[in-house]
């Protein structure tokens, strides 16, 4: 049959006509010639519409820390969809959104408090730089409005995000974005930090680009610095022993504001229930989305710290103090399902189990060294990253191919960018399931040799 020919109405989980779907952050055509479809999930395996089994190795995007379909998180939304479907949050309130609110504002390190609701990892980077463009504005400083992100950095796809961003792709159709942005250096070193477990020992001294960076536009035009404290997107490129900690202390020597996006490392990716906690550095804004609610509902955020809300709520008490939000800010069905992931995070200690199953999960990935065409292997926490050699004058397909015969032909998902397979299982994947994982994995790196 071809793409358009049309589905039956009772039958749409392979459905026969695939035009209308324009699929984000992939190649389209390619994958309407040969669908990896799912039809439903499980714990730690996804289904194909066959009934085909496949381990998930990447959490779904990075985001089903709990597994998939746990019978709390399901029942919680149903409850609240029968309860309350929807609530505005402008002016008004819900219980479900005060109480996870408080959740996640207990688990975020030092004084990180206040918790600002949105929908998606893009919308809380955005919410993240407003935010520090107008807690500069409020005090009086309204000069202070340049950002600064780093290189092979992926913050979302908002014009904010991808302006602090500095993934090429993810910039060169969209023109110029925001103006005044500058870049910090990425911190990735083949020579020095080749086939590293956790935190290289080469890269600390990157951070004091920053001082040159300030130097160079002077701390009176600089709001805020914005990285991910290991970068996810661009590859896995874990932050370098003492290179947070140095940024913290560059910023607060200037008076810039820190922000660390936690999207992806917030949760107990790393091991802790945000990176900075496992860092021991306490950023002024944390950006969250993902794991929040295990990928279940849309929903993002950012907690900030108590001196930068407490500069807001000055003024008359009738008069709104940020002039931003979402529609769906907060929503009833996702602050549902986050308070139902965060009791199950606790409750099975998923956040000490991922802190525990760090150094399993990297012996096994680094077993794969000495595969055909791989050129580096780093990990952290329960995440890894394989370089492979690219193809000539074809970068990206070796990645691409394995990505597709991972799915089709091994029963394994992961993800890929460029050349580079990414790997993060939910955090209740087992000793066994690691096992699966990396010899599933080790067989397609030889098929596409």
């Amino acid at each position: 049959m071809t793409a358009q020919t049309p589905r039956a109405a009772n039958d749409i989980s392979s459905p026969n006509d695939m035009e209308a779907w324009w699929l984000p952050f992939t190649a389209n055509r390619s994958f309407k010639r040969r669908p990896r479809m799912i039809a439903r999930a499980k714990d730690m395996y996804y289904y194909t519409p066959d009934g085909r089994e496949v381990i998930d190795g990447a959490a779904g995007l990075w985001c089903c820390n709990a597994g998939h379909n746990r019978d709390e998180i399901t029942a919680a939304i149903q409850a609240q969809a029968q309860e309350l479907d929807y609530s505005p949050a402008f002016q008004f309130g819900h219980g479900k959104g005060f109480a996870i609110a408080s959740r996640i504002a207990q688990l975020a390190p030092g004084d990180l408090n206040h918790v600002f609701f949105c929908n998606s990892g893009s919308e809380a980077v955005d919410t993240a730089l407003k935010i520090a463009l107008a807690y500069w504005n409020v005090r009086g400083q309204g000069s202070k409005t340049r950002l600064i992100g780093r290189e092979r950095g992926y913050h979302g796809v908002g014009f904010g995000g991808i302006s602090v961003g500095g993934i090429v792709k993810n910039r060169q159709f969209f023109g110029t974005l925001l103006a005044g942005v500058d870049h910090l250096p990425h911190t990735y070193n083949r020579e020095q930090q080749a086939f590293t477990k956790g935190e290289p020992e080469w890269g600390a001294h990157l951070a004091d680009e920053l001082e040159r960076i300030v130097a160079l536009h002077d701390a009176s035009t600089t709001a805020a610095v914005i990285v991910e404290p290991m970068a996810g997107s661009t590859g896995v490129i874990p932050a370098p022993k003492g290179y947070l900690q140095r940024l913290r202390q560059i910023c607060d020597k200037y008076g810039l504001l820190l922000i660390f996006d936690e999207v992806i490392t917030g949760f107990g990716r790393l091991g802790t229930a945000f990176a900075a906690e496992r860092y021991g550095v306490v950023p002024d804004i944390v950006t969250f989305a993902k794991g929040v609610n295990s990928g279940t509902v849309p929903m993002g955020g950012v907690v900030v710290r108590e001196g930068l809300y407490d500069t807001f709520m000055q003024g008359p008490e009738h008069m709104i103090e940020l002039f931003h939000g979402y529609t769906y800010s907060g929503h009833p069905l996702a602050c549902a399902a986050a308070l139902a992931a965060q009791d199950i995070y606790r409750d099975e200690k998923l956040f000490e189990r991922a802190k525990a199953l760090e150094p399993v999960w990297a012996d096994a990935i680094h077993s794969l060294k000495g595969q055909p065409n791989v050129l580096d292997i780093r990990t952290v926490g329960l995440v890894g990253a394989i370089d492979l050699a690219s193809r000539p004058d074809a970068v990206g397909a070796r990645a691409f191919e394995a990505m597709d015969r991972a799915f089709n032909e091994y029963g394994l998902m992961m993800r890929v960018t460029g050349d580079t397979i990414a790997l993060s299982p939910p955090l209740i994947v087992t000793e066994e399931q690691i096992g699966e994982i990396v010899d599933k994995l080790a067989k397609v790196i030889r098929a596409v040799a």
